[in-house]
């Protein structure tokens, strides 16, 4: 099972991924103002190569974005890719 654990401060924020309590990928974001953030970066470590950790990262930042009434810009390249193939995923754009 893959746990998605956020940190945030005022400027950064990441969303960690752990299974069996090893880091498994990390995402990290910047705020752009108050009501946006940038995805501008995502890893996800070999061994957890093709589990579904990157995307499970995405659907947490989603889930945050919502909840929150924020919204994400996808810099990063795994980021905008995973929108792309996932219209459900596109309301927080």
């Amino acid at each position: 099972m893959i746990e998605v654990k956020q940190n945030n401060d005022e400027k950064h924020g990441s969303f960690e991924a752990v299974i069996d309590g090893n880091r498994a990928g990390l995402m990290t974001y910047t705020w752009a103002g108050e009501d946006r953030l940038i995805i501008d970066h995502t890893e996800v470590e070999d061994a957890y190569n093709g589990k579904g950790v990157g995307k499970e990262m995405l659907i947490k930042a989603v889930e945050f974005a919502r909840e929150n009434n924020k919204k994400i810009i996808p810099l990063c390249p795994f980021a905008k890719a995973t929108f792309q193939k996932n219209e459900d995923l596109r309301d927080v754009l």
